[in-house]
């Protein structure tokens, strides 16, 4: 096992044992015998918003680090994801996001696979390769905002 996988295995137990964590970087670094920066990378890699996290940081000598998991419904989450997305996005980062909805039971599984084949590069092709990341994001935004209505609207307005 990877120590990356170890240290997110540790973190999701404690998180399955309460609502919120709070770690110090440094401890944490010390008990899997890395450098404080392997912890940072778990945390970004890991427990980002768009795997349905919300981290808090504060650095220094009495600095922390404060991970919840987003418990929300249905379309808190669709939006809490929209306000995470930014303006641009890469395909990894917008599988990412619709891989937590399915976990979630947000969307089911016919829905993600259409989400990922609208937000991958195949889909993208007629798009230079520098604007795709923002054409993604938009996209992203725009279904999840559908979904969040509840798709309230006719289909063919």
């Amino acid at each position: 096992m990877k120590l990356s996988d170890a240290i997110a295995d540790f973190i999701n137990q404690m998180l399955e044992q309460q609502d919120m964590v709070e770690l110090q970087r440094s401890r944490l670094a010390s008990q899997f015998g890395c450098a404080p920066s392997q912890i940072n990378y778990v945390i970004e890699t890991r427990f980002s918003p768009e795997r349905g996290f919300s981290v808090e940081s504060r650095r220094g000598g009495g600095g922390y680090i404060r991970i919840m998991r987003a418990s929300m419904t249905a379309p808190q989450l669709l939006m809490h994801a929209v306000n995470a997305v930014g303006d641009s996005i890469d395909q990894a980062s917008a599988q990412a996001f619709v891989e937590n909805l399915y976990q979630a039971g947000v969307v089911g599984r016919q829905g993600g696979r259409i989400l990922l084949a609208m937000l991958g590069d195949k889909a993208m092709a007629a798009a230079p390769q520098p604007l795709r990341p923002r054409l993604r994001a938009g996209l992203l935004k725009a279904a999840l905002v559908a979904l969040a209505s509840g798709g309230e609207a006719p289909i063919d307005e």
